[in-house]
């Protein structure tokens, strides 16, 4: 399938990596290794430390050096994640980058990822490229040239061939772990609402405003990203109520419940309920 739309940046565009990082320390270090030796070193890599200056001195010394972008966290403690994106995509565009790819601080970018995203990137599409995820690690660590053969792309997503970009998305399976867009592209859609503090709902909210904006998700091949081993909950338990505060706000912006595989399993679990009266989902008292 061809690429969506009209206006895509010039050729060389010059590309911005953004990520966010509290923590992950290690796992910082062999994002910015991939990126090191990508097919296409990006021109710019925006790291946004969320009180973290530990993080700030890893990536600072690397390569590709990064251009750190400190933002403090608030005395709830909740992560400010879709603030801290805005404020790395703000870094990105005032040092003029024309294409934004984000990546989740867990992801590591295959090859040939960045150069794809440059290719691709086109005026009113949102480019998803495929994750898979990780086994944990032998003794050693991660290998780069490993990387492939050790987890298969997330079977919730399409997977497109290497060549291919699959266009009309839905956006309910948006995720922020691997995406890009063009300058243009972001500043249609406004970026991220902060409003969103803590683990939940941001991503969507964002699929949800570039629909609103006209822009097209879209399934990118040849950008695969590999999600790094961290022990997770499933149900994410420890996230129970940053889901139900950004659920609740969710709902009240765009009129229905996300994440609403969670809030299932968590009622049958006893540590919520839905309300029929008032139509939220609320914590189950202790």
């Amino acid at each position: 399938m061809s690429r969506p739309g009209h206006g895509a940046p010039a050729d060389p565009a010059r590309l911005a990596v953004i990520t966010l990082v509290a923590g992950r320390h290690r796992h910082l270090a062999l994002q910015q290794a991939a990126l090191s030796r990508a097919d296409r070193v990006p021109d710019l890599y925006v790291v946004v430390t969320m009180d973290d200056p530990a993080a700030a001195a890893i990536a600072a010394r690397g390569r590709p050096a990064a251009t750190v972008v400190p933002v403090a966290v608030p005395r709830s403690g909740r992560l400010p994640l879709a603030a801290a994106r805005n404020a790395g995509a703000r870094r990105a565009l005032a040092l003029g980058a024309d294409v934004l790819v984000f990546l989740d601080v867990d992801c590591v970018p295959g090859p040939t990822s960045v150069a794809r995203y440059a290719e691709a990137a086109t005026d009113g599409a949102l480019l998803c490229g495929t994750v898979a995820y990780l086994p944990p690690p032998p003794g050693g660590g991660y290998r780069l040239a490993d990387l492939h053969e050790l987890a298969a792309p997330h079977p919730g997503r399409p997977v497109p061939e290497p060549d291919r970009v699959l266009t009309g998305g839905d956006p309910d399976l948006f995720w922020s772990l691997s995406f890009a867009l063009t300058a243009a592209t972001w500043r249609r859609i406004g970026g991220f609402c902060e409003k969103y503090t803590g683990y939940g709902g941001e991503d969507t909210d964002f699929a949800r405003l570039a629909q609103r904006a006209g822009v097209d998700l879209c399934w990118l091949g040849g950008a695969p990203a590999y999600h790094q081993y961290h022990p997770v909950e499933n149900p994410p338990v420890g996230h129970l109520d940053d889901i139900l505060r950004n659920g609740a706000l969710f709902h009240r912006r765009w009129g229905r419940w996300p994440m609403e595989g969670w809030l299932r399993a968590f009622a049958r679990m006893g540590l919520v309920r839905f309300d029929t009266a008032a139509g939220v989902w609320r914590a189950t008292p202790p």
